[in-house]
C-alpha cells in the first residue's frame, strides 16, 4: 500500500469490478491510495466489500465519469453500449482532462469513442487474471489522442499488476488469445499434471504444489533466459530417459496441435465480437 498521506497524485475509476476489474483495483492500490481510487457496479455487496478491502470510495458509474482521471471500463462488450449511453452526458459536461481505458474485447479504440459520444483520449488493455497477484500480462496501446505524459502516469499507477507490453491495436486480439486466455488453458494443463501425479500415489496438496511451482519456475527460466522452449526442453531431455518418454506421450496425443488450435479458436471468436 501506498502512504496516502503524501501522495497527490491521479485519480483511477474503475467501472465494473468482477474478476478481472476487481483485480486491477487491486493492483491499482498497490501504488495508488484509496482517496484517490473510486469503485462502482452492477451490484452494490460487491463494491462495497472491495471499497471496505482496499479502502477506497464505493460510488456508482456517473459518479465515476464524473471524477476520475482515468475512467476504466471493465464490463463485457455486449454492454459496453449501454454503460457509455449512460455514461454521455456526464463526460460530455466535463472541462477537464480524461481517459477512458476499455478492456472489452473485440471493441476498437474507434469504436469506443463513438459510442462514448466523442473524440475522448482512450488507452485499450488486455489484463489477464494474474494481475491480481502482481504477475500479470497486460497487453496495451494509446491512441492518437492520448499524451507520452498520461501514457507513463498510466503505466505508473497500474504497475503493481504486473508486466505491461505495448502492441498496435491490430495485434491486440491475437496477443489476447494467447496471454488473455492463456491463462484458463494453462490451468487445465496444471490440473492435469496434479492429475498425473495423484495418479503415480502423491497427494492432492503434494501434486499441486509441485505442478505449480514448476510452471512458475519454468516460466520465469524462459523470460529470464530468453532461449529457445525446444532449447530448454531438450536441456531435460536426457537420452533414453523418461522425459523424452512424456515428451512422446504428449506428441503422439496432439499436445502441440491441440494448444495451438485452442489459441486460434480464442482468436477467431473475439474477431466475432466485432
Amino acid at each position: 500500500m501506498t502512504n496516502d498521506a503524501t501522495y497527490s497524485g491521479v485519480k483511477l475509476g474503475f467501472i465494473g469490478v468482477g474478476n478481472m476489474g476487481g483485480a486491477l483495483a487491486r493492483a491499482a492500490r498497490r501504488s495508488v491510495p484509496g482517496k484517490c481510487i473510486g469503485l462502482a457496479g452492477r451490484t452494490p455487496e460487491r463494491v462495497k466489500a472491495l471499497a471496505e478491502e482496499l479502502d477506497c470510495r464505493a460510488s456508482g458509474g456517473i459518479g465515476v465519469a464524473k471524477w476520475a482521471d482515468y475512467i476504466f471500463l471493465g464490463v463485457k462488450p455486449q454492454m459496453m453500449p449501454k454503460l457509455l449511453e449512460e455514461l454521455k452526458p456526464e463526460l460530455s459536461e466535463r472541462q477537464d482532462r480524461f481517459v477512458l481505458v476499455t478492456m472489452a474485447a473485440g471493441l476498437t479504440m474507434d469504436r469506443i469513442q463513438e459510442l462514448a459520444g466523442g473524440a475522448y483520449p482512450v488507452i485499450r488493455i488486455m489484463p489477464n487474471t494474474p494481475a491480481s497477484v502482481g504477475e500479470g500480462m497486460i497487453l496495451y496501446t494509446c491512441g492518437e489522442g492520448v499524451t507520452g505524459e498520461e501514457e507513463r502516469i498510466f503505466l505508473e499507477a497500474m504497475a503493481g499488476a504486473g508486466r505491461f507490453s505495448a502492441l498496435p491495436e491490430r495485434l491486440i486480439d491475437a496477443g489476447s488469445a494467447v496471454s488473455g486466455c492463456g491463462p484458463a488453458f494453462a490451468d487445465l494443463f496444471l490440473e492435469a499434471l496434479a492429475d498425473g501425479g495423484v495418479a503415480c500415489g502423491l497427494s492432492r496438496t503434494q501434486a499441486m504444489e509441485l505442478a505449480a511451482q514448476m510452471l512458475l519456475g519454468s516460466a520465469r527460466l524462459a523470460l529470464k533466459s530468453k532461449q529457445h522452449p525446444g532449447a530448454l526442453k531438450d536441456a531435460v531431455c536426457s537420452p533414453g530417459g523418461s522425459t523424452i518418454q512424456g515428451v512422446r506421450a504428449l506428441e503422439a496425443a496432439g499436445f502441440r496441435s491441440a494448444v495451438m488450435e485452442a489459441v486460434i479458436a480464442a482468436y477467431e471468436k473475439t474477431l466475432e465480437l466485432k
